[in-house]
């Protein structure tokens, strides 16, 4: 006889997980099912490791630099690349232990297979056919396991996985994604990496400041696209002057490999072939939502290139099934998950007040040297929807905490409707832009005006001071520039 639930979660990523602790407090009995790692991605392949090993590239770029403080390192500073992925590895199993006693905590069962939906409101459950990549994850011992399982609501956040280039397929030793360039034997003299989306540029960083030679190549005008163009040009300059080279309006056409190399043969614009050879390549091009498997057009669920189609609410076309995060479609953030998640099961729970997910207010954080930080409209989109527009600047190297810290390039730039003093867009890059963007994002959801960011007190010195003078200067009135 099937187990019976009132609400079971597919995938313990972050949105997974979070749902499932929020289900769980809204009195529901809850369940999660997960394959590989509790965590998923993000915890244990994504956004947690790949900042611990920022981190050490970051420690490396202050040591290599200590005589711009007053200060002396005897002797050449070198990598231990085995102690640093270690690192990185401890710091993702901490957090995936983590996630574990959260489920424990709250009173989730934990169900360990792989999953497929047989008719609304059932499951079945078998033994997953991925095993842990690292031994940190092991299975949870008190999980269930293959069987049958029922529910009210059904709601699905596996994730995505990286997407492949035909002809450029990863072959985890030459060719390498995201998983493979985490947990490197050694660090490669020279690396190509294909895209230059926040996965592409956090890895250049990555491996430069570690040593690398590093050519990136991005079929796009700009590198971090997505990106208002200021931002994208300053950050393009500043990782020019790491030594970071950029082949823009380009592809990669083909890939030759060899013993312990690879060739890129890459394709201008004009039709111009450079062949460039590295250790290593990374592709960067992206991810796609996983949906197979699951049975979903069975059940005649709606799916669009590569995600699940819903609702502002997570809903699918099918009654009871739901989907959140990376399988329902960009942008595909871990904080976009958590928050959809926590919406979709409110919804399903009937709270009062619940609104569906503003894609437009999602911030957006890209942890290279320099970081980048952003929400809403860049200045090109603001205007291409007809708005009549303010825009502020304010410099880094005009900032006495800047100027102290020795991390002086940069900027915060807003953009206002010029009518009405609605915040539209912000957008940064320096040193910790990815903590201060928040402000935006909370002024933005208050819908909040220039006039209360004017009255706000920012205290001093700090780099926050910066988004009040950005403010100011959108409307002529900046005091220290």
């Amino acid at each position: 006889m099937a187990e019976n639930y009132d609400v079971i979660i597919v995938g313990s990523g972050p949105g997974g997980y979070v749902t499932a602790v929020r289900s769980a407090q809204l009195g529901f009995k809850t369940a999660i099912v997960e394959r590989e790692h509790l965590g998923g991605i993000c915890l244990n392949w994504g956004c947690i490791p790949t900042k611990a090993l920022l981190r050490s590239a970051e420690i490396m770029h202050y040591a290599e630099h200590a005589k711009d403080y007053g200060l002396k390192i005897e002797g050449k500073v070198s990598v231990d690349t085995a102690a640093v992925v270690d690192r990185s590895r401890k710091v993702s199993g901490r957090l995936n232990s983590g996630v574990g006693f959260l489920m424990k905590k709250n009173k989730v069962d934990v169900i360990w297979g792989e999953a497929k939906l047989t008719k609304p409101g059932e499951i079945a459950v078998s033994k997953s056919s991925k095993k842990p990549m690292d031994p940190q994850h092991p299975e949870p011992k008190d999980a269930k396991s293959d069987g049958t399982y029922t529910a009210k609501h059904i709601i699905l956040a596996t994730g995505a996985r990286p997407r492949v280039l035909p002809g450029i397929e990863p072959d985890g030793k030459l060719i390498w994604t995201y998983f493979e360039a985490m947990v490197p034997k050694e660090m490669p003299k020279s690396l190509i990496v294909i895209g230059s989306g926040a996965i592409g540029i956090e890895f250049a960083s990555f491996y430069r400041t570690m040593g690398a030679d590093v050519t990136v190549v991005e079929m796009l005008p700009n590198i971090l696209p997505v990106e208002d163009a200021e931002v994208s040009k300053f950050a393009k300059r500043q990782l020019e002057k790491q030594g970071i080279r950029f082949h823009v309006e380009a592809k990669v056409s083909k890939v030759e490999k060899s013993a312990n190399s690879v060739m890129a043969h890459v394709e201008t614009k004009g039709g111009k072939v450079e062949k460039i050879t590295a250790d290593r390549l990374i592709s960067a091009v992206g991810v796609q939502g996983n949906i197979e498997n699951l049975g979903l057009d069975a059940l005649g669920v709606k799916t669009e290139r590569g995600c699940v189609v819903v609702d502002g609410y997570g809903r699918t076309n099918v009654a009871g099934v739901y989907a959140i995060g990376d399988v329902a479609g960009p942008p595909m953030l871990a904080h976009k998950a958590e928050h959809e998640g926590v919406i979709c099961v409110e919804k399903i729970a009937g709270v009062p007040g619940v609104h569906a997910l503003d894609k437009g207010k999602i911030p957006g954080c890209t942890y290279c040297q320099p970081q980048v930080a952003s929400v809403g409209l860049t200045e090109e989109k603001a205007k291409e929807a007809g708005r009549d527009i303010r825009v502020g600047r304010f410099q880094f190297g005009a900032n006495g905490k800047a100027i102290a810290l020795g991390e002086d390039q940069g900027f915060i730039k807003t953009i206002f409707d010029r009518k009405t003093g609605e915040l539209l867009g912000a957008h940064m890059i320096g040193a910790e832009v990815t903590e201060l963007i928040h402000g935006f994002v909370v002024a933005m959801n208050l819908e909040t005006t220039e006039e209360e960011l004017m009255h706000t007190v920012f205290p001093h010195p700090t780099l926050s001071e910066m988004m009040k003078e950005s403010v100011l200067d959108a409307y002529g009135r900046a005091l220290n520039a």
